[in-house]
């Protein structure tokens, strides 16, 4: 595995990440460029689990090292922050240096960069030793009873039943695992059908829910994209699911977003299957997938363990009916959790929202408990409506939907976010009570102004075609991450880009970027006029590589100096204030016109020059070579001498990278 890969994963840079590999012990040159993935993925842990234990640690109660002595010092007063907060910003509050308060937090094992997010936790707690308080920000508090109030009222709603009215359900199973490790492949297999031709790239983008029939039974199924830019969205699969299949290539292993799909799955305390996927390569090694598992302490059965595992292969429809029937079999060790009342109102969680040009807000969810029906009323979040048409994940139409069936449907007044608990009910009056909040509210948010951080922003007006692809995309972007760039969304929102979007990307010099969309046609006329160009992208790592070469655009230049030669002074024809007309002999390489000189005196470097002539036999000449003579003028505040040595160089400007 790249290095790089490794640094990108755990969001450090190079200083930080090979000083820690050293300290925890790994044999990690300090100029590798690749690492064995055995050994990728034991540091990765190691350096996670390092974090975990430091986080929960009383961080900042230890004697205080002499840089975190300059920050104690600071007459109290109460600051007020939102959850998360930038580095950046927190430094801010305080009124110190953000490299200081980087300083801090690394020493105490928290590896954060300016525009990484903290946790109100861990504010807390620094601002508290530093002498602070800290409050959390009223719209930040709103929003945290709004999501636990929401959470609230769906566990409400969930064990409102008595147990006689609970039936079993079918399983909703979440497949997880790593980009290219076959999760699609496999779903295709299981359901014969066959989604991974028509995604761009063969990337799942899009979260999907699919309901298929094995011995009788229904089984769910819930498939999250494996690119590292949809870690919401894949959690959001673990927390609306049953039971989970993991899957890893048996000719690859385990690799990093594997294991963040190992601990989103522990974290949410999910049973899970691992299916061993590509067993048919020449290349694949099952005991050696085996090895890895049992190194994070998931010790496979036939090991000793209780890690199910069941090698199979997708593309040659090799053991599917084994992990299905495993899926069964956890589904009844596990069937007092999976039970629901289908003679209730509705109540589920939406896993998919759009905007359709012609239809308008579509969403989809999945029945957690009760029965959807068209004509029901619904309330989602902060959106009402009344259910128009219902249609399977075949695009079949429905009359009702029950519990563990995931159904598209249309009929609310605004599109919902994804998340969100939809609740059926019979009171007509929510239609009217109910304020809806349009999807166009949420296209047009605009970050909250910003003191000038002095990083050059790049701005963006960013659209998507769902929430879940929105909300990956402004996740990803964050991540990336200079001292010199800043990465701002000016705008961001669903659906075509119009003319609004063009006039918003004019007005504040931003680049227009799409993912599954398009410009309208008058937008795209209206584009040409102002000469801004729309960039769309069906892969979003194109995407995202495409705002990186953009941002790099930004980046200034790396100076690099070469030496071209030497050269000793013989005589002094004229001295002023700030110039100099001298002779001299080249020692080596060549001396040429407009060049700047360091000068060197007794071997130590004394001043600094510019050549701004350069004679050769009294006529004017761009360069001289080894061992000829010449007369120059230089621009300097220095007093040459004769003997003095001048070693010239030549600038050349350097393109950067971000991540150099």
């Amino acid at each position: 595995m790249n290095v790089s890969e490794i640094i990108r994963e755990l969001k450090m840079t190079k200083d930080e990440f090979f000083p820690l590999v050293a300290k925890l012990g790994f044999a990690v040159g300090e100029h590798a460029i690749k690492v064995d993935d055995r050994i990728a993925v034991k540091l990765i842990t190691a350096i996670k689990q390092q974090r975990k234990q430091q986080q929960h640690q009383s961080l900042f109660r230890h004697e205080k090292q002499p840089e975190t002595a300059k920050l104690v010092s600071i007459k109290k007063r109460a600051i007020e922050v939102t959850n998360p907060i930038t580095t950046k910003y927190f430094a801010e509050l305080l009124g110190k240096p953000v490299t200081d308060v980087i300083s801090l937090l690394v020493k105490n094992g928290i590896m954060a960069t300016i525009n990484q997010n903290l946790d109100f936790e861990t504010v807390s707690i620094v601002a508290e030793d530093m002498g602070y308080t800290v409050t959390l920000s009223d719209t930040k508090i709103t929003e945290a009873k709004a999501t636990v109030e929401r959470e609230q009222k769906l566990q409400t709603a969930l064990h409102a039943d008595a147990e006689k009215n609970l039936k079993p359900r079918p399983p909703v199973v979440v497949v997880m695992g790593h980009v290219d490790h076959g999760k699609t492949k496999l779903l295709d297999a299981i359901r014969n059908t066959d989604v991974v031709s028509e995604e761009a790239g063969g990337i799942t983008q899009s979260i999907g829910a699919y309901t298929i029939e094995h011995k009788n039974q229904a089984i769910t199924f819930i498939d999250t994209p494996g690119h590292e830019a949809f870690t919401a969205m894949r959690s959001r699969g673990a927390n609306i699911a049953d039971l989970a299949v993991l899957v890893i290539a048996a000719d690859d292993g385990i690799k990093p977003q594997t294991i963040e799909a190992i601990e989103i799955l522990e974290k949410a305390q999910l049973p899970f299957i691992v299916a061993i996927n590509k067993i048919d390569k020449p290349e694949a090694d099952i005991e050696h997938v085996k090895k890895q598992l049992s190194e994070l302490n998931l010790t496979p059965e036939d090991w000793g363990g209780k890690t199910i595992c069941v090698p199979l292969s997708a593309k040659s429809n090799l053991h599917i009916n084994d992990l299905l029937d495993m899926i069964l079999l956890l589904t009844e060790v596990n069937q007092d959790a999976i039970k629901a009342n289908v003679n209730r109102l509705a109540v589920g969680t939406i896993i998919e929202a759009r905007v359709d040009k012609d239809a308008g807000p579509v969403a989809t969810v999945l029945i957690q408990t009760g029965t959807l029906k068209i004509s029901d009323i619904v309330e989602v979040g902060n959106v009402v409506g009344k259910i128009r048409t219902l249609k399977s994940w075949k695009g079949m139409p429905l009359t009702k939907a029950t519990p563990s069936i995931p159904v598209q449907f249309l009929g609310l007044k605004g599109t919902p976010t994804v998340g969100d608990i939809l609740l059926a009910t019979t009171d007509k009056q929510v239609l009217k009570r109910k304020k809806n909040k349009s999807y166009q509210t949420f296209s047009y948010l605009k970050q909250a102004s910003e003191k000038n951080s002095g990083k050059t922003r790049l701005n963006i007006v960013l659209k998507a075609d769902t929430f879940g692809s929105l909300e990956a995309l402004v996740e990803s972007l964050q991540k990336i991450t200079h001292s010199e760039i800043e990465i701002n969304i000016v705008k961001r929102g669903l659906g075509n880009f119009t003319e609004k979007d063009i006039d918003q990307a004019v007005a504040s010099k931003a680049k227009l970027i799409g993912f599954n969309v398009t410009a309208t046609a008058a937008a795209a006329d209206y584009a040409l006029g102002t000469q801004t160009t729309v960039l769309t992208f069906s892969i979003i790592y194109k995407l995202l590589e495409q705002v990186e070469v953009f941002a790099e655009e930004l980046l200034t230049p790396e100076i690099v100096y070469n030496k071209l030669g030497e050269l000793k002074v013989l005589a002094i024809f004229r001295a002023k204030a700030k110039t100099t007309v001298a002779g001299g002999k080249v020692l080596s390489g060549v001396i040429q016109n407009k060049a700047i000189a360091k000068i060197v005196r007794n071997g130590s470097k004394i001043g600094e020059a510019t050549i701004v002539q350069l004679q050769s036999n009294k006529q004017d000449v761009s360069e001289v070579t080894t061992n000829n003579e010449c007369g120059f003028k230089l621009e300097t505040n220095t007093e040459i001498k004769v003997s003095d040595i001048l070693e010239i160089y030549k600038t050349e400007a350097r393109k950067r990278k971000l991540h150099d």
